[in-house]
Formats: C-alpha cells, structure tokens, sequence
C-alpha cells in the first residue's frame, strides 16, 4: 500500500498525486489523507471512472483516510500518444494553445478566483502533452510577474517545451515591465498569430 499525504493542498493535487501513484503497475492499494470532503468527492469521481474501488473513513472534522483500491478491476483504457486525457474528455494536443486574460478564474469572489487560477496552472503541468503556448493578456500579466505564485509551475511548464508570453501593452499598462519573471514580452500580433495556429484553443 502506498501512503499519499495532501493534507492542506488545494484541488487538484490530490487527484493528481493520487492518479500519479496508481499509474505504478507495482502498486495495488493507495490510501489518501486529506483534509476536506471536495476532495474525497474528487476522488470518488477519479476512482469510479478508473474502474477502481474506493471507500474512506472519517478520522475528524479535517482528517479523511481514502482508500483506492485496483485488484480485481480491469484497468482504464490506453489512451493514443497523441491525444490526452482530462477526466471524460479526450482531446487533440499537437498545438493546445492556453490564453489567461486575467489573474482569477471565473466570476465571483476574488479570493477563489485566484485560488482556483493557481490550480489550473499546476493542472497544466500535469498534462501527459504540455501546451505549446500560454499567452497572458490584461489583469493575467500580474502571474507572469516577480513574487506571482503560478511562476515555480510556470517555468516547469518552460522545462517541458512550452513557451510563455505576456503582452507588452497589458504588462506596461499595469507597471510590470520590469517584473517579468518567466517567459517573454510579445505583441498583439504575435498574440494573434499563435491562437490562430492552435488546433486547440484554451480561453480564460
């Protein structure tokens, strides 16, 4: 049995580290601590859809004990090299194109917004196929910029192939010209050339 701790980490690590540790054909049975019921909800859903058993054992208010079990389950289906899978959705992936017109996700509290942002760029760097770019644009060039939480997964985004860009207009707009941490400085029409290159188009 493998043991995964994610006690005070956001969506979506637990279903990434939990999916991580079930993809080693030498492991059986992973148990998960964490601390919410979203993510033991999360991670129902991920198990169910991988043909696995799962159940979980309330410890306290904020400790649940998940138990993911494969033995006996017929494994998910291969997925083609080039495509990539997130949860239900299969997609293409030779030109994904990311743009992030902003610093939160989403309309509503701005706390969660920025919250559920930093997420969806860690989830990035999960993907079997990385993006082949992600642009910001607007309010979206403050993640791109000194002190931004998103830039450690960002350059790991780098690390993989992808390249990153930050519209100049936004960035001078917002006095970040020199703040600008990862990636680089590109124009409207650099900004246009690349989501009209993409097969797949990211819009946020």
């Amino acid at each position: 049995m493998q043991i995964i701790d994610v006690l005070g980490k956001p969506c979506p690590i637990p279903v990434i580290e939990a999916r991580k540790a079930l993809s080693d054909q030498d492991v059986e049975t992973v148990l998960i601590k964490a601390d919410n019921m979203i993510a033991v909800q999360n991670l129902e859903r991920m198990a169910n859809g991988l043909g696995y058993s799962f159940g979980y054992e309330k410890k306290s208010e904020s400790l649940f004990e998940i138990t993911i079990n494969k033995e006996g389950k017929a494994p998910p289906p291969s997925i083609p090299s080039d495509t990539l899978q997130i949860e239900s959705c299969v997609l293409p992936t030779d030109r994904l194109v990311v743009v992030i017109g902003r610093d939160t996700m989403g309309a509503g509290a701005e706390d969660l917004g920025k919250i559920l942002i930093k997420g969806f760029i860690y989830s990035l760097t999960e993907l079997p196929i990385p993006p082949m770019y992600i642009i910001f644009l607007n309010s979206g060039a403050y993640l791109t910029s000194e002190e931004a939480n998103t830039i450690d997964d960002l350059k790991r985004l780098e690390e993989k192939g992808t390249e990153i860009y930050t519209c100049g207009t936004c960035s001078n707009f917002y006095g970040l010209q020199d703040k600008l941490a990862v990636g680089s400085i590109t124009d409207m029409y650099g900004i246009t050339e690349k989501m009209a290159s993409a097969t797949n188009l990211i819009n946020i």
